[in-house]
């Protein structure tokens, strides 16, 4: 089984060929290709660390879909004093497909 370990929007996250993840928001349009450069690739028991990248070796993906979080409500209290706030925030993502890992 192959995976690897990609860095994006300041997380890393561990991938699988044929894997939909939800990401930080890119750039790019849906439909769009992207190229990670992996920080770990692994086949079977053969392991690849980087240093910070694995050189020569590519995770290629598509941009799937576009989106945002469901909400997150903020809420402000102050007891006795008739203060409340309340806000919410909803967070955009990007959701890629992982097409191929190339080691």
């Amino acid at each position: 089984m192959r995976f690897a370990v990609i860095k994006t929007g300041g997380k890393q996250y561990l991938v699988k060929e044929g894997e939909t993840l939800a990401v930080e928001m890119l750039p790019q349009k849906e439909g769009d290709k992207i190229e990670f450069e992996p920080l770990l690739v692994a086949d079977g028991d053969e392991v690849k660390v980087g240093a910070p990248t694995v050189k020569g070796s590519t995770v290629s993906a598509t941009v799937a879909a576009h989106g945002r979080a469901k909400k997150v409500r903020v809420i402000k209290f102050h007891r006795k004093a008739r203060y409340k706030r309340n806000v919410g925030h909803r967070q955009p993502f990007t959701k890629v497909k992982i097409e191929k890992i190339a080691a």
